[in-house]
């Protein structure tokens, strides 16, 4: 468990000991102390990070630049794995897109570093959804930072949410065009998502932006060889081991300070597996050929590796929100195409209940989507915790579920009460929620 809180002890001696912490495989203890973290920074609860503040000025992370992507190793390494002290000042710690300044500091920018470190713990331990509520909070409070809109791109692709990721990968690329870290880091997570001759050319502009950077090279192994381009990812790979020999064990790391090449080290090995990336050539050649190291059978899951079994940010309020939009797009919707339905029914019975069908099974979908795509926690855990709190949200919520299903019972069946049970569900539904909130 983490140490007690010193009177003196900061946010960000929080997020280091999180850090240290994850660097020995420890998540839960990592997340216990960003809690800590958390509650010093907001003078209040963990999870109540809604009033993060800071804006396009405050930096991602909230910690000098040799600190800067988990703690100094993901930009300016050096080969031994030292983080370098020659960080340029141009990129994200200095002025991004909003235009501001690293060196704003404050409360704002201390929490927006604990919830960016909290996404990377949970990515570490193989949390997507918490990771991703975490990132996105980070994002919203930081829109113009690039540590945040990282971990959530990493959350989203985790989450299988590719065409978020893409699209957020591009945005990075677009956004720092000359910053290393971006660069290499948009094109592997582009390559994740949606792997392409875009995702190449990010990667090529990755290794031109920084041609030291070991883990631009890297970047270009793995996107080519997503692409089945193998010749040109056993030299990049090559070129990648030459500049530090480490990056042929990183797939073998835990913790976060070198999450992204992990990533990419252990996405690596997988293809080289499948497709027997670097096997040596028939005759003599003039070096060892420059292979990845066969992946151990059980990486994902490393017995060092303590998981956070309970979560640090209160997601209720988002959920709660996540349940009223639900209900309200979802009962509007029904009760719409209920009343079009009946109007049709003038004109022909049969055309009302075919369309009466086809509406109301699409109807359905698209709430069960939108709930689904709106949460930021598992459905159960949700509708859990309305059956506990909130039971009059909790039956808002199943009777829009249940409006447009007789629409389609309407279809299959006929009759005008069928239809109008259905607006009569849709009205109580909206009517429940607006009366809930008062």
């Amino acid at each position: 468990m983490p140490a007690p809180m010193e009177p003196d002890t900061t946010p960000e001696d929080h997020r280091q000991r999180a850090l240290l912490l994850a660097d020995l495989g420890r998540y839960d203890e990592a997340a216990d102390e960003i809690a800590a973290g958390l509650s010093a920074a907001s003078g209040g609860s963990p999870g109540d990070t809604r009033g993060a503040a800071s804006g396009p000025g405050a930096t991602s992370d909230g910690m000098s630049g040799s600190d800067a992507h988990g703690g100094g190793a993901e930009r300016g390494a050096t080969p031994d794995g030292a983080a370098g002290a020659g960080v340029t000042p141009s990129g994200p710690w200095s002025t991004g897109p909003g235009g501001g300044s690293a060196g704003d500091s404050g409360t704002g920018a201390a929490e927006i570093a604990l919830l960016a470190t909290l996404a990377r713990i949970h990515l570490a331990a193989e949390q997507p959804v918490e990771a991703l509520a975490a990132a996105e909070r980070a994002a919203a409070a930081a829109p113009g930072e690039l540590s945040p809109l990282v971990v959530r791109a990493m959350a989203l692709t985790d989450s299988r949410r590719y065409a978020e990721a893409a699209q957020l990968a591009g945005e990075i690329l677009r956004a720092w065009p000359e910053d290393p870290y971006a660069q290499r880091t948009g094109a592997a997570l582009l390559s994740e998502s949606r792997n392409g001759q875009e995702a190449l050319n990010a990667a090529w502009n990755g290794v031109r932006v920084a041609p030291a950077d070991a883990e631009a090279h890297l970047v270009l192994a793995v996107v080519a060889a997503r692409l089945r381009l193998f010749d040109l990812a056993q030299r990049a790979y090559a070129e990648s081991l030459d500049l530090d020999p480490a990056i042929g064990d990183a797939g073998q790391d835990i913790g976060i300070v070198r999450l992204e090449r992990r990533r990419w080290a252990r996405a690596l090995e997988e293809l080289a597996e499948e497709a027997s990336l670097g096997a040596t050539p028939a005759g003599p050649v003039a070096e060892p050929p420059a292979t990845p190291p066969p992946a151990r059978p059980s990486w994902s899951e490393p017995p060092a590796v303590s998981r956070p079994r309970k979560a640090v940010l209160d997601m209720s309020g988002d959920s709660a929100d996540a349940v009223r939009e639900t209900i309200r797009y979802g009962a509007n919707g029904a009760l719409v195409a209920a009343v079009l339905t009946a109007a049709m029914t003038l004109i022909s019975s049969g055309i009302s209940r075919v369309w009466a069908g086809l509406i109301g099974f699409l109807v359905f979908l698209a709430v069960v989507l939108w709930f689904r795509s709106r949460l930021t926690e598992p459905a159960g855990t949700v509708l859990a915790r309305l059956r506990a709190v909130d039971r009059r949200l909790l039956a808002a919520l199943y009777l829009t579920f249940a409006a447009p299903l007789f629409l389609v019972a309407y279809a299959l069946v006929g009759g005008l009460p069928t239809l109008i049970a259905g607006m009569v569900l849709a009205a109580i539904a909206d009517l429940l929620v607006l009366t809930g909130r008062r």
